[in-house]
């Protein structure tokens, strides 16, 4: 099979000749496979054995967005460079809806239709799209864009005290991952990924009652976005944490595939069991400890797991539950992929 034959009948819930195969990477992850291996291809995971690429637009574009110490991005938020004991990484200074309400009204989200933003989709569809399964994301689509924004303290609250407010920051929002999506379909992805981090490792971060008050709507929206432009095209979502509590009702919405599977919230082997038939897998492999702190050993045998039990009978994409982050050892990732491409 090629890659995107592997992907489309794993996506079919029928079994592949392999599991496919996804990892990403922080930058300085990528930077040090790239030397490694001396790899100078456009997209590093394909060159590892990737069976997907992905392009992205919008808000996640603004990670690692400017220059050091302090950048704005197209957005209008302010982030700020921050240093841990084995790399970089951004956050949020400035939302910059936070206080006054009036400023929503005069807020203009950046122009989703601008053409060159997909120049980099386009040179990957060249490059990659008859082998490999070709993705669109655009992630922070609507929960966290708002509270990007806005803040979270103060979109909480919101939600609570000023749902109008609330629900008019989310609608202006929207409208980025609703044409991106729709672009994407035209340009010819195989797949579309929304995203927003509902929930955190024990739960959800609100009531399932808010949560399908605000958001169920507006992903029922999302999601029926790029099928008027290819009816076959796949949907995934990525939220963090363990977000069970609301996986009937995105199913009921049409949610194809469920990212990234976070280990230590939300048990893969058991989702599988009960939504396999309905609902594909990606994820599932521990950045938090089995990556950065396993033996290459141990990573293997995750790996052989997740093949064997998550990936039987298709419905499921092998690979990290986030990007393999700065404190992995070089070894883990060779692991990873000697074992996932078996």
């Amino acid at each position: 099979m090629t890659s995107r034959e592997r992907v489309a009948t794993a996506l079919g819930h029928q079994q592949p000749d392999r599991t496919p195969v996804s990892a990403t990477f922080v930058p300085e992850v990528e930077a040090a496979l790239r030397k490694r291996f001396g790899i100078d291809e456009p997209d590093l995971g394909a060159a590892l054995g990737n069976d997907v690429v992905k392009a992205c637009v919008g808000l996640e574009l603004s990670f690692y967005g400017g220059p050091q110490p302090e950048y704005t991005c197209p957005w209008g938020i302010r982030w700020r460079w921050a240093r841990n004991a084995t790399g970089a990484y951004t956050e949020i200074v400035a939302p910059p809806l936070r206080g006054d309400k009036s400023k929503l009204d005069a807020f203009a989200i950046p122009d989703p239709r601008e053409a060159s933003q997909y120049d980099t989709f386009r040179a990957l569809k060249a490059r990659y799209g008859r082998e490999k399964w070709m993705i669109g994301s655009c992630q922070i689509s609507i929960f966290e864009a708002a509270w990007y924004l806005r803040g979270m303290e103060d979109l909480m609250i919101d939600m609570a005290l000023d749902p109008d407010y609330a629900a008019a920051l989310m609608d202006k929002v929207m409208q980025f991952p609703l044409a991106a999506s729709r672009r994407y379909a035209e340009l010819g992805a195989d797949m579309v990924w929304f995203g927003d981090d509902v929930s955190h490792q024990r739960g959800m971060m609100m009531s399932v009652d808010m949560w399908r008050r605000f958001l169920k709507p507006r992903y029922a929206a999302l999601f029926a976005a790029p099928r008027r432009v290819n009816p076959g095209i796949k949907v995934a979502y990525h939220s963090c944490g363990n977000c069970e509590a609301i996986l009937d009702d995105m199913i009921e919405i049409g949610l194809d595939v469920l990212n990234p599977l976070q280990p230590l919230a939300i048990d893969p082997f058991r989702i599988k069991k009960r939504y396999g038939d309905r609902l594909s897998l990606f994820g599932g492999l521990c950045v938090q400890q089995t990556l950065p702190y396993g033996t290459p050993g141990e990573v293997r045998a995750a790996v052989r797991k997740l093949k064997t039990e998550c990936g039987r009978g298709g419905g499921y994409l092998l690979g990290p539950a986030h990007h393999i982050q700065a404190d992995t050892p070089p070894d883990n990732i060779t692991a990873f992929y000697d074992e996932a491409l078996k």
